[in-house]
């Protein structure tokens, strides 16, 4: 059973709580014709509108900030990485906001007739800061310390310490009492110094809005607060805490339960005696790098609305796969500008990581968009990122650096060939993981197929599943204008394989072929080709438009990581949750292999049932047979 007002009564309304701001919204609209004496009211509405809109944005700012890991990764306090489970359950972490207008406009309508609000009174922020010093202050510590007895802590503020890694977001993150109380907190100083005569807007935004970047400090798992300063001014850290400080109290709980002053935790003698001993440690530390990744995956961005899926900008967003939304759109100007920026100045950067069985898997990204792949001119410079990213690695001392997408491009880099004849002496195993894609490709074939039609037949996936399909004695039909790569494929084929490989030039020629694997983009002209019943596997990006109702349409090959990884909480593009490419599997198998050979250029036929094994035995699943079997 719940506890009494241990839950948002908007619970369920999910999104539709938005629609509670409507009345704020509707009083302003409505009070602007109206006489002159309504629109001290209507001002207060539209007030607590633009308070409540800085206060999500400056979470939002101190969310992304702290979750940039190229600015961020050697300051993080916590090591380990924030889940999907942490990530659902501070969803609606906003709701305290929209509680605390309605405190507010209560507060105001009870009052407006003994306050006036000027624009500034200088007097208002002495008086502010004094209350806050000698009532929220000692009161939050005392009810804060009350909150971690048994009763209380159980029922309510479990919940605030169930994210097991701080974020700003986990500030707003706690029941709807202790939010309540909360507000009660904040509106002392406020409604006190209005009611001596001294408040003003100033004083009101300038007042909650610290108090939110203060609670986002907090709460930010990075260590900001260089520990000079307070060698510098060694009373301040009793007047400020760090993030060290209080994150301390997330892990030790019974320590450091002030608000924002550490001062009162020395006056109740709970403070953590490892603050100030930890915070100069990782604040020397800071200039150091820290833990070497054991595994990299180098992905790209793919174009200007996907650029916004990154989890250090949206992410809620960045936590479910990958689609346009609407609320996107506004924002596509500024990464058109970010877009030349990083094309500019811009180096590889470390964009997330996650754990597996005690390794580190970082995914990093070139600073380049899909489309610049395909410009000419660009090419030398998307190499030299790589290359650069590869001696990083290299020097480092990273195991494995897997090629995502168009870094492996056979135009651009030879698969990678480029890289690995360049630097013979790389102690990184550079990998495309494509022989994975063509494994998971094939492994989705039924045993009883006995024609298939493909195209790209060619390429470099295209080649090796012809290859290993003619061996399972299967006939495919090879769709190519170019005899002479085709038949240079047909004489890698052993002798008496060779006659199950076929060229065909026309998509007319498999009007009879219920298997379609499609490695070219086809339109919706070619797929009516196809017989009804036919299942399209495919490899091409962006995937084929699934036009056909009478027909089934495969996924881009995928593998879901293994139940005991650790710290996932954005997904891999379109990718559910949990699943990556199968090319970054590929590489998650060297590195879990152990193995010592480069993975580039052609992929070896010989080798795709090895990695295929290696990969069911690590504990990867492709998503194809997850469906089935669902």
């Amino acid at each position: 059973m719940e506890s009494s007002l241990s839950t948002w009564p908007w619970d369920y309304l999910g999104s539709f709580k938005y629609l509670l701001y409507g009345p704020f919204i509707a009083k302003w609209f409505y009070s602007r014709s109206q006489e002159e004496n309504n629109m001290k009211e209507a001002t207060w509405c539209l007030h607590i509108l633009i308070i409540c809109l800085l206060r999500c944005t400056i979470h939002s700012v101190w969310n992304t900030f702290s979750n940039m890991l190229f600015l961020t990764r050697n300051r993080r306090i916590i090591k380990e990485g924030v889940d999907f489970k942490q990530v659902d359950n501070e969803w609606d972490w906003d709701n305290f906001i929209l509680l605390q207008a309605m405190i507010g406009s209560l507060g105001f309508y009870m009052l407006q007739d003994q306050i006036n609000l000027p624009l500034w009174d200088f007097r208002g922020f002495l008086a502010i800061i004094i209350l806050h010093i000698t009532i929220s202050e000692p009161l939050y510590y005392f009810l804060h310390k009350c909150f971690h007895g048994n009763y209380l802590f159980n029922n309510y503020h479990s919940l605030h310490h169930s994210s097991p890694v701080p974020q700003p977001f986990t500030a707003g993150h706690a029941t709807f009492f202790e939010h309540i109380i909360l507000g009660g907190i904040i509106g002392i100083p406020i409604l006190g110094s209005c009611l001596l005569g001294y408040g003003s807007l100033t004083m009101i935004y300038g007042y909650v809005l610290i108090f939110d970047w203060l609670r986002c400090l907090g709460h930010c798992n990075f260590e900001i607060i260089s520990h000079q300063l307070f060698e510098a001014i060694p009373f301040l850290k009793y007047l400020v805490y760090t993030p060290t400080y209080h994150s301390l109290h997330h892990t030790e709980k019974e320590t450091n339960y002030c608000l924002f002053m550490p001062i009162f935790d020395v006056l109740g003698d709970t403070l953590n005696p490892k603050s100030w001993e930890m915070h100069t440690k990782l604040s020397i530390e800071s200039g150091k790098n820290g833990r070497v990744p054991d595994f990299v995956f180098l992905a790209h961005v793919v174009d200007m609305t996907s650029a916004m899926h990154a989890p250090f900008l949206f992410r809620s967003f960045a936590s479910t796969p990958f689609c346009t939304r609407l609320f996107l759109l506004p924002f596509l100007p500024l990464v058109f500008v970010f877009m030349f920026v990083m094309w500019a100045y811009s180096k590889v950067f470390l964009a997330t990581f996650y754990n597996l069985r005690g390794r580190l898997h970082q995914t990093w990204v070139v600073p380049r968009f899909g489309f610049q792949y395909f410009l000419p001119f660009a090419a030398e410079g998307i190499n030299n990122q790589i290359e650069q990213a590869i001696l990083r690695a290299d020097k480092l001392g990273v195991k494995v650096i897997s090629l995502a997408a168009l870094n492996k491009n056979e135009a651009l880099n030879g698969g990678g060939t480029l890289f690995v004849n360049k630097h013979p002496n790389l102690k990184v195993r550079v990998v495309h993981g494509n022989t994975l894609t063509a494994a998971v490709i094939l492994k989705e074939i039924p045993e009883n197929v006995g024609e298939v039609f493909l195209t790209g037949a060619t390429s470099k996936l295209g080649r090796v599943i012809a290859l290993y399909l003619c061996r399972r004695q299967v006939r495919v039909l090879m769709l190519t204008m170019s005899t002479e790569r085709f038949q240079k494929i047909q004489k890698e084929a052993p002798v008496e394989y060779q006659k199950y490989l076929v060229q065909i030039t026309k998509y007319q020629a498999a009007k009879n072929c219920k298997a379609w694997i499609v490695g070219k983009w086809i339109t919706p002209r070619e797929q009516s080709y196809a017989p009804k019943g036919t299942h399209f596997h495919q490899f091409v990006v962006p995937p084929i438009l699934a036009f056909r109702r009478d027909c089934t349409y495969g996924d881009l090959a995928a593998m879901r990581l293994p139940e005991d990884v650790q710290g996932v909480s954005s997904c891999e593009y379109t990718m559910e949750r949990g699943v990556v490419h199968a090319c970054h599997a590929g590489g998650v198998v060297h590195s879990l292999e152990g193995w010592t050979h480069h993975e580039v250029g052609a992929i070896d036929v010989n080798r795709i049932d090895l990695v295929w094994d290696a990969a069911m035995k690590h504990g990867l699943k492709p998503v194809s047979f997850l469906k089935k079997t669902d």
